[in-house]
């Protein structure tokens, strides 16, 4: 399987693919959260307006098979700030991998590659949020170095906003 996966750079041209797979890898977290939290956390999958947004700001990195984006994940520059992320931190944002496509590595190959690029262009932190209901995330994550530095609460559920030194 792996031998038939092209990873690359995504852009624009990669929106309907992205916005699909967007709802299709995030469609199962409908089950864990209420309703209303489900709805909030779906407008996002389901807003053109924000998806465009974040390709334009981020670097999207895409694992394809026979031309079809199975994984993404976005690493959004450093002087972005959010009320989660500060101006100095680059961060992942929509990690997502199809469900059909899960447990080969692509999740930890998409990561990867993000640590990479940060490292080339000179970042310093990379940050990320991730919930006790995504396991396989947070596995990844974890065993790569980023280190849990704050806990929150979002959609009702425990988050964590988790930091990697890319300079250590």
């Amino acid at each position: 399987m792996k031998a038939d996966l092209i990873y690359r750079k995504a852009n624009l041209t990669d929106f309907n693919q992205l916005k699909s797979l967007g709802k299709a890898s995030y469609s199962e977290f409908s089950k864990v959260l209420t309703l209303e939290n489900w709805n909030k956390m779906n407008a996002f999958l389901e807003s053109d307006e924000k998806l465009v947004n974040l390709i334009e700001l981020s670097t999207v990195f895409v694992c394809e098979k026979e031309a079809v984006i199975i994984g993404m994940i976005y690493l959004v520059p450093s002087g972005n700030p959010t009320e989660l992320f500060h101006e100095q931190w680059s961060y992942i944002r929509f990690l997502g991998v199809h469900t059909e496509f899960r447990g080969h590595g692509i999740g930890k190959k998409l990561t990867d590659l993000c640590i990479q690029f940060a490292k080339d262009t000179n970042e310093t932190y990379m940050a990320l949020h991730t919930s006790e209901f995504m396991d396989a995330a947070r596995t990844i994550y974890e065993k790569r170095g980023f280190e849990k530095i704050k806990a929150i609460e979002y959609l009702g559920k425990r988050y964590w906003i988790y930091l990697y030194n890319i300079e250590a």
